[in-house]
């Protein structure tokens, strides 16, 4: 058998700042590293929750490319078409976090690993059982050759009358925005769901209300907007519906990795064929447990872990 869930994109390391309000220009202690990566959470997180996930990513031939490896292998993940590249290093993200809710960050992926990715990592045979790709923003601005990886498994999937999801994961540090809307494009007109914040829904559309760029937005494809709002819960839009789906309360301890989170039980639940409330209330769980632990990873709870959350907190706070 193979995935049933496809993620195709970046994998790297995270090294944080302990405690708030430390630029990382300044010395000073970090924790880390943690496995990280947009797409690497998402995939963490789909596979933890009980999907069948296969992850085709590049790492460097080095101990933060064993300890990406080592967590995909436990959390049950596919590594079939995980390229190993001796001559280049595991992508590392230095980060630091701000008393505002900001976070700084320093990248070393576009010279590293990451970049290295191959479309003929990306092979027809792997998608024989394929019933949902996932696609991070992040990953179609890393390289020409990551950008072909993931375009190339947009059409496979397509083809095989899989569907495609959208987080546009937008990092100003690395493009423009309108450079990360002319390569998300093709994903975006692909997907079935598209999942951005408020900010990225708006810089995504071109225009300045978040309800509005959603409107924008699912006349360029997607048949569902999975509206991110953090602390505040989610909205989900469709054609027909706006859901409101009230959040959870937890103590926050790093949002890094949340709304990755989301996205791989959204992904999850509409597998399973629950309506989008459902779905929706179930991602905002996975998304504030997210925020719980230490690291973009550490995060990632099984379903069971989940449901006992859920069921503990009956009723949400609005």
């Amino acid at each position: 058998m193979k995935p049933e869930i496809i993620v195709v994109g970046e994998a790297l390391v995270e090294v944080m700042r302990k405690g708030r309000d430390c630029p990382l220009y300044e010395p000073g202690e970090f924790l880390g590293p943690y496995p990280s990566g947009a797409s690497g959470i998402f995939a963490s997180a789909a596979a933890r929750l009980g999907g069948s996930v296969g992850f085709i990513t590049t790492i460097g031939n080095d101990d933060f490319g064993r300890c990406i490896q080592d967590r995909m292998e436990r959390d049950g993940i596919d590594l079939t078409y995980l390229k190993v590249v001796p001559d280049r290093m595991t992508g590392v993200a230095f980060v630091a976090y701000f008393s505002d809710g900001s976070r700084k960050f320093i990248y070393n992926v576009r010279e590293g690993a990451p970049a290295a990715m191959d479309p003929n990592q990306v092979q027809p045979e792997y998608f024989t059982d394929v019933r949902w790709l996932h696609v991070m923003g992040f990953a179609l601005t890393i390289s020409k050759g990551c950008r072909q990886a993931c375009y190339k498994a947009v059409d496979l999937v397509k083809k095989r009358g899989g569907k495609i999801s959208l987080d546009p994961n937008l990092r100003p540090e690395v493009l423009t925005i309108e450079e990360v809307r002319r390569l998300c494009r093709p994903v975006l007109e692909a997907s079935e769901i598209v999942f951005p914040s408020g900010s990225e829904a708006t810089m995504l559309a071109g225009v300045e209300d978040p309800e509005e760029a959603v409107r924008v937005l699912l006349q360029q494809g997607p048949k569902i907007v999975a509206l991110k709002q953090g602390e505040k819960g989610s909205i989900v839009f469709t054609a027909e519906q706006r859901i409101v789906v009230p959040p959870f309360q937890v103590v926050e301890v790093d949002p890094t990795g949340a709304g990755d989170c989301y996205d791989a039980a959204f992904v999850v639940g509409i597998l399973e064929g629950w309506d989008l409330e459902r779905t929706a209330r179930f991602a905002n769980a996975v998304g504030a447990l997210a925020t719980t632990r230490q690291g973009p990873m550490e995060g990632t709870f099984s379903r069971g872990e989940v449901m006992a959350f859920m069921a503990k907190q009956a009723t949400p706070a609005g």
